[in-house]
């Protein structure tokens, strides 16, 4: 097959190696799983697999020749393919092996990488990010609209006296029932939001009164009535989620569907990033328990900037640990003149929030000042966003990833670790699947990728960085 024709027919399954973003090769996952490239060549292709590309987490070579793909090695694998997946960016020495006018399906931070992105210019290879594809349109389940609507119904009173500025919003637990919750109440702007564990005492409680909202799902908070009943006796203002989903659920989410087109773009389709949440927050407390020992695990100040979908995987991490009480701050307490009130004494901090391309590097949430003189010294920073030199992330003391050959550094005092591949902690095996489901979807499913660069779906136009040649 000529590598210019429509339609991938084959397909070449490379090993992770050392790499710009792999340093050690400690990077272990495979881009496919075996049962995942039976799928493929059950659909017509031909899948080359290099030899060992699935040892580092637990799939073997027979396991993929039990699946039917074409075993090769390291000095094959490239020669002739029009299409070559992995899972981190290559090698600068790959790129030698590739045909001029292939494709590479691969993550790869082409914003981070300048140097290699060059290269791959230079050889006319066609570059498609995986972290770059988005859904489109857009899916939101009916779970996370009943969430936003909920909030929106419980914040009414607040935005209609002009109180929402002052207001102090509380969520009892954490459950996929309430993100879409927190993430609603985020960006609408109240003075705080918290997410304080459903076992807290009404004495333990930090807000009352006609300036603090509660917001609770009794589905699974169903034993503290006593509490629920004192916050109503001093004026406090509560909000059942279930209770909303009763007596209009249904309804309201079959008017939100029908008076809102989907948005264009979606979340990631390639991604784990709850997962990234969650390893980065539990790597951030293992940290924090080994250098802070006097810190008092549910009395932790912790605090989680943005509310999206890593962070959410944060939250969920903290609020399973036990932490009692949770900051979580949106763009209003990040703003530079309200931030240092939440990094005064804080424990742990993770960054998950997002900025746009041109705050890079000229907006940083969290400074170098910060660490000087507001954090404390064996306090952590954990930052989920990532960047490097030309690309950075709204944490200023990170100016390149770390890895795990070296996962954190000490900066003033403070533990700063800005992981590449943050499910790579303790989740490889689990996110390798998930992972290839994902790309296998892509490659077959609704995008169908497989169908060349000539039939690029919306969600993957965006994607190609490179090209096409």
């Amino acid at each position: 097959m000529s590598l210019n024709s429509p339609r991938y027919s084959s397909i070449a399954l490379v090993k992770e190696i050392e790499s710009p973003e792999n340093p050690g090769g400690l990077e272990k996952r495979v881009a496919l799983v075996p049962s995942d490239v039976g799928q493929l060549v059950q659909a017509g292709i031909k899948v080359y697999v290099e030899c060992g590309a699935g040892d580092g987490v637990g799939f073997s070579d027979e396991e993929y020749l039990k699946n039917n793909a074409i075993m090769q090695t390291a000095e094959q694998i490239y020669k002739d393919k029009a299409l070559i997946i992995k899972f981190k960016g290559p090698a600068l020495s790959s790129i030698e092996q590739m045909s001029e006018g292939c494709t590479l399906f691969c993550m790869a931070h082409f914003h981070s990488y300048p140097d290699r992105a060059i290269l791959l210019k230079d050889r006319r290879i066609n570059v498609i990010a995986m972290e770059e594809i988005c859904e489109s349109p857009k899916h939101d389940t009916d779970q996370r609209i009943l969430g936003r609507l909920a909030m929106n119904e419980a914040l009414i009173p607040f935005f209609n006296d002009n109180s929402i500025g002052g207001l102090r919003v509380r969520i009892i637990g954490w459950s996929e029932r309430l993100r879409g919750a927190i993430n609603r109440c985020g960006n609408r702007g109240p003075r705080s939001l918290q997410v304080i564990q459903p076992t807290l005492s009404f004495d333990e409680l930090d807000a009352t009164g006609s300036n603090a909202l509660y917001f609770y799902d009794s589905q699974s908070f169903k034993d503290q009535q006593d509490i629920l009943i004192k916050l109503k006796n001093a004026g406090t203002h509560l909000f059942d989620l279930n209770e909303f989903e009763h007596q209009h659920g249904q309804q309201a989410i079959a008017s939100y569907r029908a008076s809102h087109q989907p948005e264009e773009f979606g979340l990631r389709r390639i991604q784990c990033l709850h997962e990234t949440g969650q390893a980065g927050a539990r790597y951030g407390m293992a940290l924090l328990n080994a250098k802070k020992q006097s810190v008092d695990r549910v009395n932790t100040k912790a605090v989680i900037l943005g509310y999206g979908n890593v962070a959410q995987g944060a939250l969920d991490e903290l609020h399973q640990q036990g932490i009692k009480n949770i900051h979580v701050l949106g763009r209003s307490q990040t703003a530079k003149s309200r931030i240092d009130y939440w990094l005064k004494d804080v424990d742990i901090v993770v960054n998950g929030a997002e900025q746009s391309s041109e705050l890079r590097g000229k907006n940083f949430l969290i400074s170098n000042q910060h660490l000087k003189d507001l954090i404390p010294e064996q306090s952590v920073v954990i930052d989920l966003v990532g960047g490097s030199a030309t690309n950075r992330s709204p944490v200023e003391p990170v100016i390149s990833c770390s890895f795990l050959t070296e996962p954190y550094f000490v900066q003033d005092g403070v533990l700063v670790s800005s992981l590449w591949g943050w499910p790579m902690m303790g989740m490889m095996r689990e996110t390798a699947i998930r992972y290839s489901g994902q790309i296998v979807e892509v490659l077959i499913g609704h995008e169908k990728l497989i169908d060349g660069l000539e039939q690029l779906k919306p969600g993957v136009q965006r994607a190609l960085v490179c090209g096409p040649f």
